[in-house]
């Protein structure tokens, strides 16, 4: 791994105390590792910088450049780093967020305290809706959005895919046994949505085929976390994403089931925002803090499709 930066700041280091073993001590390391660390410096550049002797570190002309240089390199880098830390900490304003209720809850909620500690002066005004809302209508900021994206000029990051599982509770599967076919779903209780983009068909494999199934139930709703909880609470099979329902299998309150005529499929998760030339520092912290978290939350379920 290229560490050039930190190359530099040991020869300045070396420079500036005057010999291997002090600068090995500032920078908790040892003599003879400064020493070849030095002599990478010179073979990569092709040139010596440091005349060694018994009693005394001289540096050459090239030397002295490199070192003059160098000192200017790491004084810019290191205002440029307080300024960004300077700035981040004070940043203020509002971020207007919507996403939907289970990723809402159960992903991003968790991630705020964290955020607010390294900066408190940006308020979050959450919306949480299963419901797609318009950016440009809403004064939304950024929207998380699960399913597919329609073409439109906000930018996306992608966050991951969420895998669907078919889900019941122990206690419904006692009272109304565990479905092992496509055919058995005829006999469940299958709850569902009620927002216009949603489709009372859940995709399956029937032998080398993906049959859109039709299924009934007794619960349409508005969001997923109102399905999850009624999963739990016993009323009927769900179909919902990985992260929804992950820890819930874990812990024995929900069991996956007709996992081998699922489909592996898969809805992509995606932050979309207003882009443009200068996305506000508010906005760009918000977005630069959560993405790779809920990136890699979204990859430790294992909710990538399976194919």
């Amino acid at each position: 791994m290229d560490n050039r930066i930190g190359e530099l700041q040991v020869f300045v280091r070396v420079v500036e105390t005057g010999s291997f073993s002090e600068a090995a001590r500032h920078m908790l390391t040892t003599p003879s590792t400064v020493s070849k660390l030095i002599g990478r410096i010179e073979a990569r550049l092709g040139v010596r910088l440091i005349e060694r002797s018994t009693r005394r570190l001289a540096l050459t002309d090239e030397g002295r450049l490199f070192y003059e240089r160098g000192k200017i390199l790491i004084d810019e880098f290191e205002d440029f780093e307080r300024d960004l830390t300077r700035g981040a900490a004070n940043a203020g304003g509002t971020v207007r967020v919507n996403a939907s209720v289970g990723l809402g809850t159960l992903l991003l909620e968790p991630l705020l305290p964290e955020f607010w500690a390294a900066h408190p002066n940006i308020v979050v005004d959450l919306s949480l809706s299963d419901e797609i809302v318009d950016l440009y209508l809403d004064r939304t900021d950024i929207a998380f959005r699960i399913g597919p994206l329609p073409d439109s000029s906000l930018v996306a990051r992608r966050i991951g895919a969420a895998r669907r599982r078919i889900v019941g509770s122990p206690a419904y599967l006692a009272r109304h046994g565990t479905p092992t076919t496509i055919d058995d779903l005829d006999h469940h209780n299958c709850l569902g949505f009620n927002f216009r983009r949603a489709q009372p068909v859940w995709p399956l494999r029937d032998g080398n085929r993906i049959v859109e199934r039709a299924v009934a139930g007794n619960l349409l709703a508005n969001n997923g976390e109102t399905v999850r909880r009624m999963a739990v609470a016993g009323v009927g099979l769900a179909r919902l994403g990985d992260f929804h329902v992950r820890e819930l299998i874990e812990a024995g309150r929900l069991v996956e089931v007709l996992a081998d005529v699922g489909t592996g499929d898969a809805e992509d998760i995606h932050a979309l925002y207003l882009g443009g030339k200068h996305v506000p520092h508010r906005i760009q912290l918000f977005l630069d803090f959560m993405v790779p978290r809920l990136q890699a939350a979204v990859r430790a379920g294992n909710a990538e499709p399976r194919i």
